[in-house]
């Protein structure tokens, strides 16, 4: 299936399933914020507790925070909000519409990307197992040409960026005859910086009230607290500090359904350590959170590590991992070496000390920073979208199915009654009576049951346990398994120990 449409069968899957509804929908909505259902509600919760429990419970030496989104103003002063949250914007003057020039920069150089993939790809079906990919990267003509070109391109662009050519980005989209994605046309306006913060205000009246901003990310309310969680934790360097939580970014060019959102949930955590040891710990952390990654099952080839060629004011190293979305390969999450920047610039604003006396040296100083920092949204994205498969199966009948990680499945189990009599669904709710208490699990009975088990795939339902006569006989009952549409004879009894074992957090995260 194409890439783009894939993406329209995420998107309306996501809706029929009940995981994702656009916001005020009855309202005729609002752009770029949207609502997650009764399932998609699940899914979310269970990828924040799984990055939670791998963060902060398997790590004696990270701890977690729930800072307030409202913050004092002064605190976007001194990260450098107010005067650089700034995304580079340019409207088409013919459609009127607006785009982000740095994406629309590397969109172009991803289709590059995709090129030099498709030649690779068509060579490896020509020569099949004789195929020496590593070779023909780096001997064959097209693909140097198009990797070399991408390489030329994003360098090009950071340079610009980072000395605030914005004249030159405008020059490089001119050159690269990059046109309106919706239009075709290729009638651009000058570049110009636009800051991403909602203001709001603080106050019974008008004349009273202070302005404050919506938080645009979850980084600064772990700064502030640093030394409340460092004293009374008793922490000693390195340590982390996790933290969940709602961000709000006013994104004028808001798109790719929950990949880029108004409203968006964060999952961070800031790893200080000591000066000079950052660079050592900012690889430490690139290589665990992309083995996180991988421990989910969704294949080591859409994960790439892109390195940033422009970094932002506080860093001195920065990579994403970036995953293969339907609409190609994209940040899912950013690892930063953020140096002493956000606690020098707090202690220098606020007036007060944020050092840490480090007993081994009998000194103080203020730690260096590396910070992992994922967004749930598009974690949610890259799982769903990966997960979503359409199966052509031996009979020559297709089926959909919502391969998700059963840990992160909304419902681990469904429980079918063979049919609706003869005391069949009294033992199907018993099960679920015993079940309920450890896991999320539902009762279904509308239907064939080959019917059910192909609605509970669509749905993403790791397993379905079917109620039969033979089970009023014996007590046991059939187990049949999304994936391998396997099914096997299990005790009543049995169900609990067998679901713990594929679902639970230790089994999986050890594994």
């Amino acid at each position: 299936m194409a890439q783009e449409d894939h993406f329209k069968k995420v998107l309306s899957h996501a809706k029929e399933y009940g995981y994702i509804f656009g916001s005020s929908e009855i309202y005729e909505g609002l752009s770029a914020v949207y609502d997650y259902g009764q399932n998609g509600a699940e899914l979310k919760k269970n990828i924040r507790e799984y990055w939670w429990k791998s963060m902060v419970q398997m790590h004696e030496n990270i701890v977690g925070l729930d800072a307030a989104i409202f913050m004092h103003p002064t605190t976007w002063k001194a990260s450098g909000h107010v005067d650089a949250f700034n995304d580079p914007l340019i409207d088409n003057k013919d459609s009127k519409k607006r785009y982000r020039a740095d994406v629309l920069i590397e969109d172009y150089a991803e289709k590059l990307n995709q090129k030099a993939q498709k030649e690779i790809d068509k060579a490896k079906k020509r020569f099949g197992d004789k195929f020496n990919e590593e070779e023909f990267v780096t001997t064959n003509e097209r693909v140097i040409r198009y990797r070399e070109e991408q390489n030329r391109v994003l360098k090009r662009m950071a340079r610009s960026l980072e000395a605030e050519d914005l004249a030159d980005v405008k020059a490089l989209i001119e050159e690269l005859e990059i046109a309106d994605p919706d239009t075709g046309s290729k009638n651009w306006t000058d570049v110009r910086q636009f800051n991403l913060m909602f203001g709001t205000k603080l106050g019974a009246s008008a004349d009273t009230a202070t302005d404050l901003y919506l938080r645009p990310e979850t980084a600064q309310g772990i700064f502030v607290n640093f030394l409340n969680v460092q004293k009374t934790g008793r922490m000693k360097i390195p340590f982390g500090i996790a933290q969940t939580g709602k961000a709000f970014r006013n994104e004028i060019v808001a798109r790719q359904f929950i990949f880029r959102m108004r409203e968006f949930e964060q999952m961070e955590m800031q790893f200080f350590v000591r000066p000079g040891e950052e660079l050592k710990w900012y690889e430490h952390w690139k290589e665990t959170r992309l083995k996180w990654h991988l421990s989910l099952g969704l294949g080591e080839e859409n994960y790439r590590f892109h390195d940033h060629e422009k970094l932002a004011h506080y860093a001195n190293a920065a990579a994403d991992i970036e995953f293969n979305f339907p609409f190609g390969f994209k940040e899912l999450e950013g690892i930063h070496s953020r140096t002493d920047f956000d606690l020098k610039a707090h202690e220098k604003f606020s007036g007060k000390k944020l050092q840490f006396f480090d007993p081994e040296l009998n000194e103080s100083y203020v730690p260096y920073v590396v910070e992992t920092s994922i967004g749930l949204d598009r974690m949610f994205l890259a799982v769903f979208s990966k997960a979503l498969e359409e199966e052509e199966l031996e009979n020559g009948s297709t089926r959909t199915v919502l391969k998700l990680p059963a840990i992160l499945a909304p419902v681990k189990a469904a429980i079918l009654p063979l049919v609706k009599k003869d005391g069949l669904p009294e033992v199907a709710e018993r099960i679920i009576n015993e079940l309920k208490w450890d896991f999320n699990v539902v009762y279904d009975e509308k239907d064939a049951v080959g019917r059910r088990y192909r609605r509970q795939d669509a749905a993403g339902t790791p397993f379905c346990i079917t109620v039969d006569h033979d089970t009023l006989e014996d007590d046991t009952v059939t187990i049949r398994d999304r994936d391998t549409m396997e099914q096997k004879r299990v005790k009543i009894a049995e169900l609990s120990g067998i679901l713990h074992q594929k679902v639970d957090f230790k089994h999986w995260y050890k594994d």
